[in-house]
């Protein structure tokens, strides 16, 4: 839990640093150099370590990761940040928990007591409410590239944490942005050469967070998933929306709509209910 714990505190400064990024580098660009950049630590950890090649049996798996987590995710996360804010995306990414249980539940069967599968629906139903309240009881753009985006990145947390059981959790994520290095590094080419950049401290800082955090942060996560279960793992994802409100007040000074924190600590209390349940089962 605290493996998984800590890959969750890492993941929660993602549209933090994204933003930032973004005050320098173009969506495309933050898109592609983040992949790029990840890709080339990964790739020499790999090389150093001479890590053989994955079984062909693994690769359906790790391109699941790498399309997933490495480019879906963080090109439509990218593309909602255009409009909407980080607090309001952190809690709508609360629903990944569930998506990520559901997708493996039927792809490995595994089996979880009710009190689990309630604790979660509720969570992501707090999820919900939160995100229609907020626009009137519609969803906006930005939220059906938030909810594709979990849909893609809860595919490759799960591929990604059953791939764990058999590999290492550092050489899932590093075979995985290897994989689709060809897909990043052409983005980040062609996307430099066409949007404005402009240099500072704070894009660069946040565009080299994000590529070191999208290998490193990867590594106690599918480690955490690999040895409580991916189901199980996945709901202490719950907390990243309370975190990611807090980094959002924090380093980017956003204004907390006053819903945000109450749907945020309800979610975070489902955590409990899921740990609990899946403990005793």
């Amino acid at each position: 839990m605290l493996l998984a714990g800590s890959g969750v505190g890492l993941f929660s400064l993602s549209f933090a640093a994204t933003e930032w990024s973004l005050r320098g580098f173009g969506l495309w660009s933050t898109v592609g150099l983040r992949g790029a950049i990840a890709a080339l630590i990964a790739g020499l950890c790999l090389a150093l370590r001479r890590v053989r090649v994955p079984e062909r049996r693994h690769w359906a798996g790790l391109l699941t990761v790498g399309l997933g987590c490495v480019v879906g995710f963080p090109a439509l996360t990218t593309l909602a940040l255009q409009t909407a804010t980080t607090a309001h995306s952190a809690v709508v990414i609360g629903l990944m928990p569930l998506a990520t249980s559901c997708y493996s539940a039927v792809r490995t069967r595994g089996r979880q007591p009710r009190a689990f599968w309630l604790a979660a629906v509720a969570g992501a139903a707090t999820v919900v409410t939160f995100t229609l309240l907020e626009h009137g009881g519609a969803p906006s753009g930005a939220d059906l590239y938030l909810f594709a985006a979990l849909l893609l990145c809860s595919a490759g947390y799960a591929e990604g944490g059953r791939l764990a059981r058999e590999l290492p959790g550092w050489q899932v994520i590093g075979w995985a942005l290897v994989a689709v290095l060809p897909v990043t590094a052409t983005l980040a080419w062609t996307a430099l050469g066409h949007e404005p950049v402009r240099l500072g401290a704070t894009a660069l800082s946040g565009v080299l967070f994000l590529g070191a955090s999208q290998f490193v942060s990867y590594i106690p996560w599918y480690r955490g998933m690999a040895l409580i279960g991916v189901q199980r793992a996945a709901q202490i994802q719950l907390a990243q929306p309370l975190l990611n409100l807090f980094w959002a007040a924090v380093l980017l000074h956003e204004t907390i709509p006053a819903a945000a924190p109450v749907a945020a600590l309800l979610v975070l209390a489902c955590i409990a209910a899921t740990q609990r349940a899946a403990h005793r089962y």
